[in-house]
């Protein structure tokens, strides 16, 4: 690990389901063998350029993404993914076009390909489809396969009535997962055998102000599996790490809040061949280590 950049978090230990969990220092490591994949994640950036509200640095989010696009690239990365809220709402849509491509010019730079998870800001005045067009997102949600792992795109960016976000048409808290994707989500999991991880950006792990409105539906979906390996999210701001019947639930924290590039958050997800999963984390993100209880 880069010491330079890392910042090491205090030792936990979590024993009450089928996986463990423990917070690592920077000079730990979970195992000796080469990870199958390194995935770089970064969530919340909520880039404009405009004045600081708060805690949040609008601004100070292009000099974050840049420190976290050279470390990816110097740990060689399989893939990234930006959880969502890319850019920060804006008064029309040619200023928010402004936002979006003036971070998708520092997020491009990156030498991997590049997945992005849909956020309520993303679409605060644009559309998705305006969305999806101006920076290298692939579709709304969607699945790939890569060195042996299933790994799933969610959006969660819809009303209760099934009514995409978009061009102001939505209050933020009514975030819910519509039938239909419901549908392909359960056809999607039924189709694979491989190992599941899943990228969202709204918490599927409660169904408060930041939460999934349907997330228990979800989780049961997840949960009749039983090999999801863990679920990455944003949207709260915070570090934070659930367990919910054997699948933990990983928030990551926010990249635009604090000033400076000391406040940066990025990490670096290393995945091993037994599903081990180790989260490198980079300034105000915490580390994490997910391994099977077995391999203990």
């Amino acid at each position: 690990m880069n010491s330079k950049f890392h910042l090491p978090t205090r030792r936990s230990f979590l024993k009450s389901s089928t996986l463990c969990i423990a917070a690592l220092g920077s000079n730990q490591i979970l195992a000796k063998e080469k990870p199958a994949l390194k995935i770089g994640l970064l969530t919340d950036l909520h880039y404009a350029d405009k004045k600081t509200a708060g805690t949040r640095h609008y601004r100070d989010s292009l000099v974050k993404i840049k420190e976290a696009v050279k470390i990816f690239n110097e740990k060689k990365i399989t893939f990234g993914v930006e959880l969502g809220d890319f850019i920060d709402r804006a008064v029309d849509v040619p200023t928010e076009l402004r936002y979006l491509n003036a971070i998708e010019k520092e997020y491009k730079k990156l030498s991997a390909d590049r997945h992005y998870v849909i956020g309520n800001h993303c679409v605060d005045t644009l559309t998705k489809k305006q969305f999806l067009k101006n920076c290298g997102a692939k579709r709304e949600y969607y699945s790939f396969d890569k060195n042996g792992f299933h790994f799933v795109i969610l959006d969660a960016c819809f009303k209760k009535d099934g009514t995409p976000y978009g061009n102001k048409n939505f209050t933020w808290t009514d975030t819910w997962i519509p039938k239909e994707e419901q549908k392909w989500l359960i056809k999607d999991l039924k189709k694979t055998k491989l190992p599941v991880i899943i990228f969202a950006h709204q918490r599927l792990d409660k169904i408060d102000a930041h939460g999934v409105k349907n997330s228990p539906q979800i989780r049961k979906i997840l949960e009749a599996r039983g090999d999801i390996a863990a679920v990455f999210q944003g949207h709260s701001h915070k570090n934070d790490i659930r367990w919910l019947k054997g699948i933990p639930y990983i928030t990551l924290s926010a990249a635009v809040e604090g000033p400076g590039i000391k406040n940066g958050a990025y990490s670096v997800l290393d995945i091993y061949s037994d599903g081990s999963l180790k989260l490198d984390g980079f300034r105000t993100q915490k580390d994490y280590s997910l391994k099977p209880r077995k391999s203990l």
